[in-house]
């Protein structure tokens, strides 16, 4: 099998690549893995694409009514 590593800017590794051949064995081998790969791609749910429809709506309705998301978690943070 002949991996490729997949580096970021810092040298770390954050993924790898698989060539599809050897992807097509680890299935054969590891059935699990053909099931999570079914599940990946998966559709949203119709009331998850409600929920992001009126979310989106909301913003473009009113952009300037948003959270600072790194301060919307130190919030969080100190309320636990």
């Amino acid at each position: 099998m002949t991996l490729q590593f997949i580096h970021d800017n810092n040298g770390n590794t954050t993924g790898v690549y698989i060539p599809i051949e050897d992807w097509q064995t680890l299935k054969v081998k590891y059935k699990e893995l053909e099931r999570e790969e079914l599940k990946s791609g998966e559709e949203l749910l119709s009331w998850q694409k409600e929920v992001i429809d009126v979310r989106l709506n909301e913003y473009y309705n009113n952009p300037t009514n948003v959270s600072d998301f790194g301060k919307s978690l130190d919030d969080l943070e100190k309320d636990l």
